[in-house]
């Protein structure tokens, strides 16, 4: 017999599908949102969608999970109705990753494999769960260690190297300290700035960046690089950035930036400065230009090889993050521009943010 044009045919039912009106099937998907726990709400779904007449492979299809989890839920809800829905791991007695277990994970964590005798330099989860077992907790598995990492908010991160100071321990913890009260005590009339120099190169930083799988981004680099130095001064109290731009990283740049730093403080008897221990910060033109400044500038030094002590290194890296990394500029006068459009944007807003720069970045396109 043919059927009628216009007419479409119920989809069959599933063999032992539970039968609920409109509605049961509503109060159970409140039931399942107001349980708190989201595998049980998936098991309400479940049911609910074969109750509709829809087959367990296109239920599964609809919430991104297994078959078998679909017929589990199917099959529990004909025996037990809602309480056989709610999730059963609750008798499983204690959990194996508890405050002791991700306390003693933070101090293994702190140190290398080596230190406790691993022959391996970096850890993996599989080392951290021996690790963890050697020590006399639970075994777990390396997805129950990647859980407890992601917990701590531990990631794999780029080792950063770095160059020991030569100093005695005693002697850089109290420079440093010295330093850090000068900055605290500092007043409007004799401000302390924070002085380094940074290199920007036509040949790109290459950073990450997010794509799509299958896909990297590509930098096109010019070739033959070409370097611009900048000479910078941040001010410790307001923040404002004075810098000055230069063709090499000689005496001659940072002499500039002293000039322009005095000439951006006018009233102030002296200024401190806060700085590394590169050649050109105490050579002989050097010193003669502090001299016929008056004596108004006054160098600190930092310890040696110790750049984190140094607040300007951060502007320096939200500059990188921000214009030099991937860049895509084919001369250094369009890159130089994007700079200092950045640096001005910088001072403006007192945040380093390349959201808000987009209209000093097309004013310097």
């Amino acid at each position: 017999m043919r059927r009628r044009p216009g007419i479409r045919k119920a989809p069959p039912r599933d063999k032992g599908s539970p039968r609920l009106s409109r509605l049961q099937r509503r109060s159970l998907i409140r039931w399942g949102e107001r349980s708190g726990c989201p595998l049980t709400l998936r098991r309400c779904m479940a049911v609910v969608g074969v109750s509709r007449g829809e087959s367990c492979r296109q239920v599964a299809r609809a919430l991104a999970c297994a078959t078998s989890t679909v017929v589990s839920a199917v099959n529990r809800y004909r025996t037990g109705r809602r309480k056989a829905l709610v999730d059963r791991r609750a008798a499983n007695g204690e959990a194996k990753v508890d405050e002791r277990f991700l306390a003693i994970l933070s101090r293994v964590l702190a140190g290398t494999p080596e230190e406790v005798g691993w022959c391996r330099p970096t850890w993996t989860r599989e080392l951290l769960a021996l690790e963890m077992e050697r020590r006399g907790l639970a075994r777990v598995s390396v997805a129950t260690m990647g859980r407890a990492l992601a917990t701590l908010g531990a990631s794999l991160k780029a080792a950063k190297p770095v160059v020991g100071c030569p100093w005695p321990g005693w002697k850089r913890r109290r420079r440093l300290f010295e330093l850090r009260c000068l900055e605290a005590c500092a007043r409007s009339d004799e401000p302390v700035l924070y002085v380094d120099e940074v290199d920007i190169h036509l040949n790109p930083k290459v950073g990450r960046d997010w794509c799509l799988p299958g896909q990297r981004r590509v930098v096109l680099t010019p070739g033959n690089n070409k370097k611009r130095y900048l000479a910078g001064a941040l001010d410790s109290k307001t923040g404002r950035l004075t810098w000055v731009e230069g063709k090499s990283k000689a005496s001659s740049l940072f002499i500039q930036l002293l000039w322009r730093i005095a000439g951006e403080y006018p009233g102030a008897p002296r200024i401190h400065l806060i700085l590394d221990n590169a050649s050109i910060h105490s050579s002989q033109k050097t010193r003669k230009a502090l001299e016929r400044l008056g004596g108004r500038l006054v160098l600190h030094f930092l310890p040696p090889y110790c750049p984190d002590a140094n607040r300007i290194e951060r502007v320096w890296l939200d500059l990188h993050a921000n214009v030099t990394r991937n860049h895509r500029c084919r001369t250094l006068q369009k890159l130089m521009r994007r700079v200092h459009a950045y640096l001005h944007a910088r001072n403006a807003q007192r945040r380093a943010s390349p959201i808000l720069r987009k209209v000093h970045l097309r004013s310097a396109a």
